[in-house]
């Protein structure tokens, strides 16, 4: 049996600031943007990893959630505390300076870990936490 990692899920709340986030600072390649009832998803991924994709989807759109936890969530998002993703580089100097020049917000330059991995941090534009590690 192999089970590999198809979507992975990240809440974004400026389909336009994600876009450009993803699309056009890391590189990702779009591989769908579908719009409904005003919200917008957008399918991001690697251009040589096909089958792994990111799906940005507005947040809380459940019609089961109510205003309160609407609003919890969006507070959450805005806080870092409820999306989070780790990616790996082979140039992690290189990116950071990519990402830091694009204005995103830093959160921990390059450092090497006491675990042994060399990593940063920064928040995408909805506030998710990036981690991204030195590949080895």
């Amino acid at each position: 049996m192999n089970i590999t990692i198809h979507y992975a899920f990240l809440p974004q709340t400026d389909p336009e600031a994600a876009l450009g986030f993803y699309r056009d600072t890391l590189g990702f390649e779009v591989r769908n943007d579908v719009g409904y009832q005003g919200m917008r998803w957008l399918t991001v991924g690697p251009p040589d990893q096909p089958e792994t994709s990111i799906v940005l989807h507005p947040p809380a759109a459940d019609p089961g959630i109510s205003d309160d936890e609407r609003r919890t969530i969006l507070e959450l998002i805005a806080k870092g505390s409820y999306g989070a993703l780790t990616l790996a580089t082979d140039d992690l100097d290189g990116l950071f300076e990519r990402l830091e020049a694009s204005g995103a917000e830093v959160l921990q330059e390059p450092t090497d870990q006491p675990y042994g991995v060399r990593d940063c941090a920064f928040r995408d534009p909805s506030g998710n936490l990036l981690r991204i590690n030195q590949r080895n």
